[in-house]
């Protein structure tokens, strides 16, 4: 298919058109799809092909694995056993909830790979504590919010996972490894801002349990987070494949919540299978129909006239980054992560490869960017689900979003601009 302008208008015009509506955006990525198909003769079997295609991929297998092993983690205690352990190491700080919040985002993204999960499984815990011990309702559900973008970037990323298959088959174990150094940068900054807070207006630090608890409370901790420890350690040391790690992980989190642990019983399952599938369905759907309106974009050329576009603006790398980030930030406000990063990697990764950055870099680029966007109206799903939880609205916590936002974009360009933070890791383990 050549270029066309109104066959572009209308993928494009559709697209916006339908998302102004409220239009759920797999729908709106579907109908615009055809719409376009429609206009430009095309036989609708073939995008019904692409959408079957865009879920063939077998990583995609990883994803209902990893969602139903933090399903069933995040419907027992697991939450309350993290908060603990983030307590030990960083309670007694100045601040120390506001630290405890920052660690447990950490610890919690290690195994359900979600940033909407872990506000909504954190956030019920940390915003009424915080509230009870002097902090603005504004600031704990920012602050929760903002950690929780950790979860994309740390390993298993379900997101990751898509980038790889949308960018032809880049490494899911380095992509992983290329994730966890970024993820504790934005937990770090977050933690120094929280500091520098909780210093100006006297925030409390926290009791220490004593050696006897603190004993207990490291051992339940660690068997938590040690879903995470098995999934990398399996991919790396090459026992496991991503998809193989993610089956075990399953196994690993049934055993300890109803077995060891025995925080709910076993007949809950089916509630949680229920709603593990119910969750697939929408990713899948997302990634199927995001994947057909990529196909129709690159069946017009749109790839490469943005590339031809951002090259004539500047050949300096940095420039180009730049260009890149502001335009994916804008992306991550109005779409969800998911299609953003199956139609985004098709135009963007060839003017990255062309400018020399390497695609393992670019997927953690893309991926924390578009974790910015969960953060962000209109279309922020963590900041909704924080604002649920918190009881407020999203204005009330804007101000407090934005003092959390400012560091976080900081991190984002320092990790695009110095690539050997996000490369260290696969570069060493995965030669």
């Amino acid at each position: 298919m050549i270029q066309d302008p109104i066959a572009i208008a209308i993928l494009l015009g559709s697209f916006a058109l339908l998302i102004l509506i409220r239009t759920p955006i797999a729908f709106a990525l579907g109908v615009s799809s055809i719409l376009t198909a429609l206009y430009s003769g095309l036989d609708l079997m073939i995008i019904a092909q692409r959408m079957v295609n865009g879920m063939e991929s077998i990583p995609l297998i990883a994803i209902p694995f990893f969602i139903l092993a933090g399903q069933i983690m995040s419907e027992g205690r697991i939450a309350e056993r993290l908060v603990n352990l983030a307590s030990l190491f960083v309670g007694r700080i100045r601040g120390g909830l506001a630290m405890i919040n920052c660690v447990d985002s950490l610890f919690f993204g290690g195994i359900s790979g979600s940033a909407v999960a872990d506000v909504s499984s954190l956030g019920s815990i940390m915003i009424p504590a915080m509230e009870k011990k002097g902090y603005s309702k504004s600031f704990a559900i920012a602050l929760t919010v903002t950690t929780a973008v950790q979860a994309v970037l740390i390993p298993p990323s379900h997101n990751m996972i898509i980038y790889s298959m949308a960018s032809g088959g880049t490494s899911i174990g380095r992509l992983f490894l290329a994730g966890a150094l970024p993820g504790i940068l934005l937990g770090v900054s977050l933690m120094v801002t929280s500091y520098v807070l909780a210093v100006k207006y006297n925030f409390p630090r926290e009791d220490w349990p004593g050696w006897k608890k603190a004993v207990t409370i490291f051992i339940e901790g660690i068997l938590s987070v040690g879903v995470a420890v098995l999934i990398m350690g399996g991919i790396i040391s090459g026992i496991f494949t991503a998809s193989e790690s993610a089956a075990v992980a399953v196994v690993y989190a049934f055993i300890l919540t109803f077995i060891v642990y025995r925080d709910i019983p076993v007949s809950r399952f089916m509630k949680i299978l229920k709603n593990s599938v119910n969750t697939v369905a929408m990713v899948f759907l997302l990634i199927s129909t995001s994947t057909a309106f990529a196909w129709m974009m690159t069946s017009m050329q749109v790839p490469q006239a943005v590339a031809g576009w951002l090259l004539s603006l500047s050949e300096n790398k940095y420039v180009i980054l730049t260009l890149v980030n502001i335009f994916l930030l804008f992306v991550g406000m109005v779409m969800d992560m998911a299609p953003a990063i199956v139609i985004c990697t098709p135009i963007l990764l060839p003017i990255m490869k062309t400018i020399g950055v390497d695609p393992v870099h670019f997927g953690v680029i893309l991926v924390f960017n578009l974790g910015l966007g969960l953060c962000t109206p209109p279309v922020g799903n963590a900041l909704f689900v924080g604002c649920a939880v918190g009881k407020a609205k999203m204005e009330e916590v804007m101000p407090s979003l934005i003092v959390c936002y400012i560091p976080m974009v900081v991190i984002l360009f320092i990790i695009t601009f110095f690539p050997d933070i996000a490369m260290v890791l696969p570069n060493w383990i995965m030669k």
